[in-house]
């Protein structure tokens, strides 16, 4: 890449003529001149811009990362012309990052079709599968005959390069079906379109909410995937690359719901809305600290336990953390059994205690040996001190792997994202565990 971007910079910096740079530039992939384009000048980029025409500098904007840098390079004249060349999708993710008024201002000057499909798209809701289709697809008349069909694709090829699947209407409008375009290519001129046409194609509607039917989209696994009105109209298509997409926002919405967010930041986010954002899960840890309060009389007649206090800590939350990322992806499967679940919660439950028998075993030798030798205590009040480590490890990996696993369940169950229960939520719970477990062991064991 670094090769490429050398090429093409000292050939945008060279002498030679608009034609001939632009001679070479087409022979390049429209990624390698958006990568150009971040080490350019603004005045090479404008140049760039009237070389390549709004058609090309469109299909070079679907590669950038922030596009609205660059769209602020160009009049609001030569802005639209170029949003008007987008797909709609593409379209609508441009100019929703821009401000209101350069919105308003890009969206007036738009050509008739593509102001048609950007205010179609941008009445969705963004949780809506509608707000994610493009009206880049090809669709035609179930009783055209094969030679009418070739040349219909072909017409409309001009505006729509989405041609894998052809997407089929009857008479009155309604989606009847889809074809393969290697079906129609190969089909004899005698054969019937009806004939072609897939009728129990799969579908969404628009107003479907795009964590409802991602999955059901994916277990397809086609090129496109058509969206359809409540009265079974076509209005778009999914495509796989808006597939991707949307699997990469859920992702980061997922990711941010993982460190207790309310929504996936950035990094031009105010910092006064990421503290509103992360600040309420905070204060989940005061309650933990009042109460480690409640036990101030075991910390005070025996100090060293709160040495190991982190320890069991840790390990609890570590455990809760770990069946918690197992439940989540377990769930899933929306086709889960109540008994599937009941294993899954027997699974961890034990693969926690097995774990906490090992560390407790482990805890109760070295720790043991590492209190007689280097605190002073006897054997006998060493090994006391370990045995309740040993044991309170035992137990509170035991609770946190059946917390980390029925919580998320919970959430699925009452229709909520299984996601919010991780994080500092999960954490919370699993240091109340720990801390009532090994304070109470050690007041049982030790003290009383």
């Amino acid at each position: 890449m670094n090769k490429k971007y050398s090429e093409l910079a000292e050939l945008f910096r060279s002498e030679k003529t608009d034609e001939e740079i632009l001679d070479f530039l087409l022979n390049y992939h429209k990624n390698d001149i958006a990568d150009m384009m971040a080490g350019m000048t603004e005045e090479e980029r404008k140049r760039l811009y009237h070389l390549l025409g709004a058609q090309k500098v469109a299909e070079i904007f679907k590669y950038i990362e922030e596009p609205r840098k660059y769209i602020r390079e160009l009049s609001v004249e030569s802005a639209a012309r170029v949003i008007s060349e987008m797909d709609s999708d593409d379209a609508v993710d441009l100019l929703e990052d821009l401000d209101p008024e350069e919105k308003e201002q890009i969206v007036r000057m738009l050509d008739e079709d593509a102001k048609k499909d950007v205010k179609m798209l941008l009445s969705y809701d963004e949780e809506e599968i509608g707000s994610c289709m493009t009206t880049n697809y090809i669709c035609i008349p179930e009783d055209l005959t094969i030679k009418q069909a070739m040349s219909e694709l072909v017409k409309q090829a001009g505006e729509n390069d989405n041609i894998m699947t052809i997407y089929v209407v009857d008479e009155k409008g309604v989606f009847a079906g889809a074809i393969d375009l290697k079906d129609l290519i190969r089909a004899r001129e005698n054969t019937h379109l009806k004939d072609l046409v897939l009728k129990s194609y799969p579908y969404v509607t628009d107003h479907e909410k795009i964590d409802d039917c991602m999955d059901r989209i994916l277990d397809y696994a086609e090129d496109s995937i058509p969206v359809l009105s409540e009265d079974k109209r076509i209005l778009g298509v999914i495509t796989s690359e808006d597939l991707i997409e949307m699997v990469d926002n859920e992702m980061g919405e997922d990711y941010a719901k993982l460190a207790g967010l309310t929504a996936e930041e950035d990094l031009k986010e105010p910092i006064v809305q990421s503290m509103k954002k992360r600040l309420p899960w905070l204060f989940l840890g005061m309650g933990v600290s009042s109460v480690v309060g409640l036990f101030e009389n075991v910390v005070a007649v025996l100090p060293i336990v709160i040495c190991f206090q982190s320890l069991v800590l840790d390990m609890a939350g570590n455990v809760g953390t770990q069946s918690l990322a197992v439940t989540i992806r377990v769930l899933m499967d929306e086709n889960l059994t109540g008994k599937q679940k009941f294993q899954l919660v027997v699974k961890e439950v034990k693969t926690g205690s097995l774990n906490g028998i090992l560390l407790g075993v482990m805890a109760l030798l070295c720790l043991g040996v590492y209190v007689h030798f280097f605190k002073g205590y006897t054997w006998m009040g060493a090994f006391g001190i370990s045995g309740c480590v040993g044991v309170s490890l035992l137990v509170a990996m035991a609770i946190s792997s059946a917390v980390g696993t029925v919580i998320p369940m919970f959430f699925h169950k009452i229709k909520v994202d299984p996601a919010v229960a991780s994080g500092p939520l999960i954490t919370t719970v699993n240091d109340l565990v720990a801390v009532v477990t090994y304070y109470g062991m050690a007041w049982l064991l030790l003290i009383r």
